[in-house]
């Protein structure tokens, strides 16, 4: 395993993190998800992330469980407030209230008395700034939290975020976003603001949801069992990747990754820590085979050619995401 810092922050990550969206309390048992971190820590991973939100929070109990144990120090364990956790108005969003009791309700999921980066899991339009700010260096001044970041914020609103938390005297030093060779949105603004604002990128799904490992076909249904088929498990996540001129492009990446000598998933995970504004890359799975055969991808180097012929099957042009040039949503 390799390891940088994020962003310009003292903190140390590892290169590859163990994620676990969708699999731990919904998709996998807990006996499988727990050899998953297992394999994760024999691997070398110390950094997973998580979020409250995940399997209506069973993802942050299960993740509890399997790291119980293990030397809290030599972890750094990353969970996520804004999406809805219960029924009630203010169970939801970024407001002072939801944060405070968001913050202790992971802490008592996770069996931990801190987390070493709380984030926002979405930017909330509901919200004064101002007010999420302030409650987040609450947080962090009381020790439940060392580091503060952000998932999928525009690089004007990391902006502000960045001058208040400076105020505040509080490190944001973070944001989530997706990205892969699929998906290059934060390349555009938000990669050029990180990198003047020290931020570094935690990204997800640098194998967009699976495709990029090939197993989708042109022209074929989508393999039995695979995400691609089940509502629960991100599907409306890959619809956007599976039309046949994508997954044609996909197929011509095998030979490259054929000649580097890489897997698939090894290739675009690699592909993503590429980029010097990416501190960690996360993968999950949902069994140990998985984990190891990823975090070899962990050190590799591309050279100039590859990557230049990775650009030409998809061009690296890229556009605003459709989703951050809505209205906001109103809050339910």
């Amino acid at each position: 395993m390799e390891f940088r810092h994020l962003g310009r922050s003292g903190l140390i990550v590892s290169e590859i993190s163990y994620g676990n969206w969708i699999t731990h309390g919904s998709q996998v048992e807990e006996d499988a998800a727990t050899a998953c971190v297992r394999a994760a820590l024999d691997t070398g991973i110390t950094t997973f992330d998580t979020a409250d939100v995940y399997a209506g929070t069973r993802a942050e109990e299960v993740l509890g469980r399997a790291l119980r144990g293990e030397r809290r120090e030599g972890l750094e364990i990353f969970t996520k407030v804004f999406w809805p956790t219960g029924p009630g108005r203010n169970d939801r969003g970024l407001s002072r209230k939801h944060i405070m009791e968001s913050i202790n309700g992971s802490l008592r999921r996770l069996q931990t008395d801190y987390v070493d980066l709380y984030q926002a899991h979405r930017y909330d339009h509901h919200t004064p700034l101002e007010e999420t700010m302030e409650a987040f260096a609450d947080v962090v001044h009381s020790g439940k939290a060392h580091y503060i970041g952000v998932s999928e914020w525009r690089a004007s609103e990391l902006r502000e975020a960045h001058r208040l938390a400076r105020e505040l005297r509080i490190p944001l030093v973070s944001n989530q976003p997706q990205y892969s060779i699929l998906w290059r949105v934060i390349e555009a603004e938000v990669v050029p603001a990180s990198e003047e604002l020290g931020i570094g990128q935690i990204v997800w799904s640098p194998m967009a949801q699976g495709v990029l490992s090939g197993k989708y076909l042109p022209g074929q249904p989508p393999p039995a069992g695979s995400r691609a088929t089940d509502e629960k498990s991100g599907a409306n996540f890959i619809a956007k990747f599976l039309t046949d001129d994508v997954l044609t492009r996909v197929q011509q990446l095998k030979p490259l990754a054929e000649q580097a000598g890489l897997t698939m998933p090894q290739l675009a995970i690699a592909w993503v820590l590429q980029n010097p504004n990416v501190s960690s890359a996360i993968i999950g799975a949902s069994r140990p085979e998985q984990v190891h055969d990823n975090v070899k991808a962990a050190g590799v180097k591309l050279d100039a050619a590859l990557l230049k012929a990775i650009d030409e099957i998809f061009d690296p042009i890229v556009e605003r995401d459709p989703a951050q040039t809505q209205s906001p949503p109103k809050r339910p």
